[in-house]
């Protein structure tokens, strides 16, 4: 789906539903309440708004990935970490050295990036020729990479700071943390005061998508009933409720299988932790829906180099540069070191020629360096050439990756 879009965008781009492609996207959408009124663009609500969800789904994998997964062993979280470190870092390096003292400085941030559904999905092409666990490394990777694009979208992306909005979105904050510890697992309460947290980062200065990662920390993880517990439950419902008869009609006149369904529906949520509950549900939206819409509009870039020069040319080479070969240097160079130190193991069934394949497939900035490719340029000319850097980049980065994959015995 996110080729499709990001090939219907490009081809919109360049034929003449461009002028009328560009005029929806600046087209303004107002939202009030009162005598509050939020007036942004249609591409506006796309970035600052669904993208929002696109980071608060980041940070309940995030969090989930600390406390039971891939994180939670410090021996098993150093390599994908080291690996994310150094193939964030050499990239950006890259893109310096090349912009140093240009206009477009200020992009070093759009190589850092890696975009996880499209680096997942060339990994998923090569079928049962890489181990399983090369998938685990990858999705680590990606996630602690997301993690590392929020905290520069924060520090470097941000205009001024309104200190009392952001006041107001801390304090929502901490109200949510304070509603966890108390056993609070309502997720309709941590929705509607999520939208507050986003509305102030809004209008703080804070980049809003920034409240979607801080929100998704607050949702709670813990179960009210264990698996054991669980089973026990449901076994004695079920006694119960075959207790009670059989028949489609006897079932609207039974109080006995009534109780023992809603007790049923009762253990089932129980049993389920708010945060493994939100992301089940928000995962296909953000995946099927919100990803493909940014990608339409933003990928639709005019397929033309001719009026590129000076500063963007050097955007685009260093961009390429960054993903194309920073990404695998960093990110092998980094696993190599810490293998070499003996701070921990290469994945079960993993070689170094799987590290080197995924450190292409690393390179696939797309979604990511997008939106900070659109916060570090805004609505200047470089961003066309940003955009162009990231689509031949991500391209060629697939390519090498997927063949690099294929060709390991």
């Amino acid at each position: 789906m996110l080729i499709s879009v990001t090939l219907l965008a490009l081809i919109i781009a360049n034929s003449p539903l461009a002028r009328a492609y560009d005029d929806l996207l600046h087209t303004y959408m107002s939202v009030s309440l009162g005598s509050f009124v939020l007036r942004e663009t249609v591409l506006h609500w796309i970035n600052d708004g669904l993208m929002a969800l696109f980071f608060f789904v980041v940070g309940l994998e995030l969090k989930r990935e600390a406390l039971v997964g891939e994180l939670a062993d410090f021996r098993r979280a150093a390599l994908p970490i080291a690996a994310a470190l150094g193939g964030a870092l050499l990239p950006a390096l890259f893109y310096i050295v090349v912009n140093r003292g240009s206009a477009g400085s200020v992009g070093w941030g759009v190589p850092m990036a890696t975009d996880i559904a499209f680096a997942l999905g060339v990994l998923a092409l090569v079928g049962d020729r890489v181990p399983w666990t090369l998938k685990v490394f990858l999705t680590a990777v990606a996630v602690i990479d997301d993690l590392l694009a929020v905290l520069v979208i924060a520090v470097f992306y941000s205009a001024g700071v309104n200190v009392a909005a952001l006041g107001v979105g801390f304090g929502v904050l901490l109200l949510l943390f304070a509603l966890n510890v108390v056993g609070i697992r309502n997720t309709l309460v941590y929705v509607a005061l999520g939208v507050i947290v986003w509305v102030a980062f809004l209008q703080s200065g804070i980049h809003a998508t920034i409240a979607g990662v801080l929100v998704a920390m607050t949702i709670p993880a813990r179960r009210r009933i264990d698996e054991a517990g669980f089973i026990q439950r449901v076994r004695t419902l079920m006694a119960h409720f075959e207790e009670g008869g059989s028949g489609s009609a006897r079932m609207l006149t039974n109080d006995q299988q009534q109780h023992a369904v809603l007790e049923l529906e009762e253990a089932c949520e129980a049993v389920q932790a708010p945060l493994q509950k939100l992301e089940h549900v928000l995962h296909p939206w953000v995946a099927f829906a919100i990803v493909p819409v940014f990608a339409l509009a933003n990928a639709g870039v005019p397929l033309s180099v001719s009026g590129i020069s000076g500063p963007g040319l050097l955007v685009i080479v260093g961009i390429m540069l960054g993903l194309v070969a920073g990404k695998p240097l960093g990110l092998v160079g980094m696993s190599w070191l810490l293998v070499r130190l003996g701070v921990t193991t290469l994945p079960e069934g993993v070689r170094w020629a799987h590290i080197v394949g995924v450190g292409c497939l690393a390179g696939l900035g797309f979604t990511m360096s997008l939106f900070i490719a659109t916060l570090g340029f805004g609505e200047s000319e470089l961003l066309e050439a940003a955009k162009l850097g990231i689509l031949g980049a991500s391209l060629l980065s697939g390519v090498l990756g997927f063949i690099l994959l294929r060709r390991v015995q």
